[in-house]
């Protein structure tokens, strides 16, 4: 192995280290709710985290908050079914709420 793939697969392990549990679980997120808005620049996430617990809370233009909601709320609570199963597989708990 040369140096330079040393240093970059040293570089790759040091990400995966800092990378938090949530921080998967908000990728998810953020993967799923940007192909389901019509304006993905007005998409944004804000992580909070605790001991054992995250809170994801999704921002976005008004007239698509209505989409990541659903017809009676059955696409946001797909979106959180399955944070909250990829969140138990990273262990950690997860709530995703929609502040449009």
């Amino acid at each position: 192995m040369a140096a330079d793939e040393i240093t970059a697969t040293d570089d790759a392990l040091e990400q995966d280290v800092d990378e938090l549990p949530s921080d998967k679980v908000a990728d998810l997120v953020e993967y799923i709710v940007c192909g389901l808005v019509t304006d993905e620049d007005s998409v944004s996430l804000d992580v909070t985290d605790s001991d054992d617990s995250s809170l994801i809370e999704i921002s976005c233009a008004e007239e698509d908050a209505g989409r990541i909601i659903g017809k009676r709320g059955r696409t946001i609570k797909a979106i959180r079914t399955l944070a909250r199963a990829l969140g138990s597989r990273v262990g950690t708990s997860v709530e995703v709420e929609v502040l449009g």
